[in-house]
């Protein structure tokens, strides 16, 4: 898919899949919309890909939706209107039921939807020109699914500010770090090197035990703590006896 809207290659074990459209703040069109669910299946189903990085091209991470260009595509525009009511996005690892850990790294501005990608994710590292701004209420429109994932990262009350806020609340990497929404920041030039390195050392893991143990995380976020526990003790893989 190289020189297309989504970028996918591969550095070892590791796959990149980088959002490609930098003129328009890789903000998504209706050929990015129906590229991103294939780039995730064809990444999780590679058994040489053990770590998946997504990343944005240019200088900005991703900005939601291109509503000037979907203003001649009516149809995706509703159709992408109806998956969202529908609960039925295909946008992220988490929307795709993909078990390959993620990691982002947010090279610069996220807005709206790119949020998507930073509350789906496995692990996320920004740059120190990143910016996090979720403007749908802004703009006439319902935060739902960012807001709820914000919520579910951060605390509560530091989500709705920024869901509530709209485009007047734009929070830096250092504040997203210092709310939990991030792990790590770094330098501009560093943050493709430190995804690289932190996918290295996750693809260097035994992958079921690891595809495992993300599933077994996502459970514990997503249900209460006893039946998370039911839930990985019945889907861990098996043990092999040693003789």
């Amino acid at each position: 898919m190289n020189g297309e809207v989504i970028e996918v290659r591969r550095e070892g074990a590791v796959g990149w899949l980088v959002l490609n459209r930098p003129h328009a703040g890789n903000a998504m069109d209706a050929a990015m919309m129906s590229a991103l669910p294939r780039a995730w299946r064809e990444l999780d189903a590679d058994p040489s890909v053990r770590c998946i990085v997504v990343t944005g091209a240019g200088k900005s991470f991703q900005t939601g939706l291109d509503v000037a260009a979907l203003a001649n595509e009516p149809e995706t525009l509703k159709d992408s209107s109806r998956r969202t009511r529908n609960a039925r996005l295909q946008l992220t690892g988490w929307h795709l039921g993909v078990r390959t850990p993620v990691i982002t790294a947010v090279n610069g501005m996220c807005a709206g939807g790119g949020l998507h990608f930073v509350v789906d994710s496995d692990i996320v590292i920004a740059s120190t020109s990143a910016k996090f701004v979720d403007p749908h209420v802004s703009v006439g429109q319902a935060s739902a699914w960012e807001a709820i994932g914000l919520m579910l990262r951060m605390p509560a009350s530091r989500a709705a500010r920024v869901a509530l806020m709209g485009a007047h609340e734009r929070m830096s990497a250092a504040e997203a770090l210092r709310w939990g929404l991030v792990s790590e920041v770094v330098e501009p030039d560093d943050l493709v090197p430190r995804a690289q390195e932190l996918a290295e050392h996750i693809a260097s893991r035994p992958p079921e035990e690891v595809r495992a143990a993300k599933a077994a995380l996502w459970a514990a976020l997503e249900n209460d703590r006893t039946s998370s526990l039911r839930w990985a003790e019945l889907n861990r893989p098996p043990v092999e006896e040693t003789p």
